[in-house]
């Protein structure tokens, strides 16, 4: 009568970490000297230096001289300077054929186009370069990144590149990061991926790729262009990201073994490598290695991480250990050592937002114990209205009425599932007759029209489905990656709009077009994600309302036999009368008694005194 579901070890919450990790950053001068002085460790600062990729100029050195920059560090910028990387010479390799991805079947990723006679560029403009490019590229060496786009955009408007564009592309790609406006710089940025491994601005333009996708969450460019890219031809400030996202695309395809190999890859000083790892166990326990699972995910708990100045990525690592204490969990459960799983599950930590997920996981845990009153305990504080809007999990009333039934409480049980199924047949009707207005291959061609249904800016449609299922659905990391990069839309807009009106009527004009453009086709692929959730979670709450019509069943039939017993021991019913019931309880707590209100204090600590009715 369980859901099995549950009981498959199962890569649970890995959408809301999932690609979210970044390896380049692109440095200046003055980002540098912020590590230096707010005190980040001087390794790491030299380490985040290697990593970015950047290329930096002589003022960049000079600029670090001047303002005291460790030695170190300055050495490590040196070694990454145009001087020293201006005899070096890529290695072009031939772009890989890849079908479409299915969600963007209309798009071209790579291009086949390659240049293979020009060297490595510098940062900034080439005597060979039109009067104008080299003017451009002098203003925004100048901290002028409003003057240089709108002239770079000029250059491409009016055809004057002269067999430059990725070269322009790239340093408007520049200049429209430095005005925040992140979602454009990566147009640009690909317009230079497009032309090839063996385009001089190839190796540059990836980097910032990889760090728009981390501020974004958004991996969805990058997953199409890694399998196109061979691994040799990975630039160093992209190469872990770009490792990372094909594991886990070998992953999503089912090749378990090629997708461990790229995992195991990453660098133990990538910031991705804690990912890598936790989908390296959940990969040992999908091919039956438990114990290589466990020691996985033990290790990815145990992880001492390097302190970076980010909050985000500390939060992912935090995130990251509750997912691997909660699969060690899961793998415990699914060899019936109930004891130990409850154990993980317990060191979860109360502020995760995986701890109503493990608390749920762990009263079914109880409940193979025959913990019954601990089982109800936990459902209640599932239930509260701490989580209401936030969690989705009808499965907690089946798993209540189950507990309710092991202990004769048939009329308890009777009115929970009554009530379950008359409170969600309407939600699966809808959700399945909205999907299905879908299913065609012409109506999944306006699958933006599915997401402005529930989410657009417009009045959202009648609904009966309640806030914590679309947010139970947003936690895939693929549609939250989207949904935040449909944000920046809005956000890159907005800022259109309060620049000057030269530039505002001019590039501001182009940006919008292309803004909307990309609007569309990123709701295209929210819809198609959208749906596959709703599809998803309407086959699962039918699979409980099913189970629920079961234990019904199993209720009256359990009521007949309870009633012919009472029959035939028609003394019995005064022999309980006479019971004394002793509720002293352990001196290490104190209990109070629960009048219907739910204190955030109390949550996780409640427990029943049901004695049950089966004697």
């Amino acid at each position: 009568m369980k859901n099995p579901s549950l009981f498959t070890i199962r890569l649970l919450g890995t959408m809301g970490l999932v690609g979210t990790s970044s390896t380049a950053w692109a440095l200046s001068c003055d980002e540098i000297m912020n590590m230096v002085n707010v005190g980040v460790p001087e390794n790491i600062v030299v380490m985040t230096v290697k990593d970015s990729g950047e290329m930096f100029s002589a003022e960049d050195i000079q600029c670090l001289t001047s303002r005291g920059a460790p030695a170190s560090i300055v050495a490590q910028a040196s070694s990454m300077s145009q001087s020293a990387s201006s005899t070096s010479q890529p290695t072009p390799a031939p772009v890989v054929e890849e079908r479409r991805n299915s969600l963007d079947e209309d798009e071209d990723v790579l291009g086949g186009r390659t240049n293979r006679t020009q060297s490595l560029p510098e940062e900034g403009s080439g005597s060979d370069d039109p009067e104008k490019l080299q003017a451009a590229i002098k203003r925004y060496r100048a901290k002028k990144p409003l003057t240089a786009s709108k002239m770079l955009f000029e250059i491409l408007e009016d055809k004057q590149a002269m067999g430059q564009d990725t070269k322009v592309h790239y340093y408007l790609g520049r200049s429209l990061e430095a005005l925040e406006m992140y979602h454009m710089a990566q147009h640009h940025y690909l317009q230079v991926i497009r032309a090839g491994t063996g385009d001089p601005y190839f190796n540059y333009a990836l980097p910032k790729l990889v760090k728009i996708a981390r501020y974004t969450g958004d991996d969805s460019e990058l997953i199409k262009i890694a399998p196109q890219i061979p691994a040799n031809a990975y630039p160093r400030g992209a190469k872990n990201h770009l490792l990372y996202l094909m594991g886990v695309r070998e992953y999503s395809k089912g090749n378990l073994t090629q997708a461990r190999k790229y995992f195991g890859q990453v660098s133990t000083k990538s910031p991705l490598y804690l990912n890598s790892e936790y989908f390296r166990g959940v990969i040992y326990n999908q091919q039956g290695k438990l114990k290589s699972a466990v020691r996985a995910f033990r290790d990815v708990y145990r992880e001492e991480v390097e302190i970076i100045n980010d909050p985000r990525y500390l939060q992912e690592v935090e995130d990251l250990k509750d997912m691997a204490l909660m699969n060690v969990a899961r793998i415990y459960y699914a060899i019936e050592r109930f004891d130990e799983s409850s154990k993980y599950y317990d060191l979860v930590s109360r502020d995760s937002k995986y701890w109503p997920e493990a608390l749920f996981e762990n009263a079914w845990a109880n409940f193979m114990q025959n913990n019954l009153n601990d089982t109800l305990g936990q459902i209640l504080t599932v239930h509260s209205p701490f989580f209401k809007n936030d969690e989705w999990n009808p499965e907690a009333t089946i798993l209540r009425a189950l507990t309710f039934f092991n202990l004769c409480e048939y009329k308890e049980v009777e009115g929970l599932l009554i009530n379950f199924e008359e409170d969600n047949r309407a939600m699966v009707d809808e959700m399945r007759q909205f999907v299905t207005d879908y299913s065609s291959k012409e109506a999944l061609k306006l699958a933006d029209q599915a997401w402005d249904a529930y989410f657009g800016r417009t009045e959202p449609i009648d609904t009966v489905l309640p806030k914590s299922l679309f947010n139970r659905i947003l936690r895939n990391q693929d549609l939250s990656g989207i949904v935040r990069h449909l944000e920046i839309l809005d956000e890159e807009e907005d800022l259109i709009d309060k620049q000057r009106p030269e530039w505002r009527d001019s590039v501001g004009v182009y940006l919008k077009q292309r803004i909307e453009r990309d609007r569309q086709k990123y709701k295209k692929r929210a819809g198609r994600l959208f749906l596959r959730e709703l599809a998803r979670q309407a086959n699962k709450l039918q699979d409980l309302l099913t189970q629920s019509e079961i234990i019904r069943f199993e209720v009256v039939d359990a009521q007949r036999v309870d009633y012919a017993y009472k029959a035939q021991n028609a003394d019995i019913g005064e022999a309980l009368g006479d019971l004394s019931i002793d509720f002293a309880t352990s001196v290490d707590y104190i209990y109070w008694p629960f009048n219907g209100e739910f204190w955030a204090d109390e949550l996780g600590y409640y427990h029943y005194t049901e004695q049950g009715s089966c004697k």
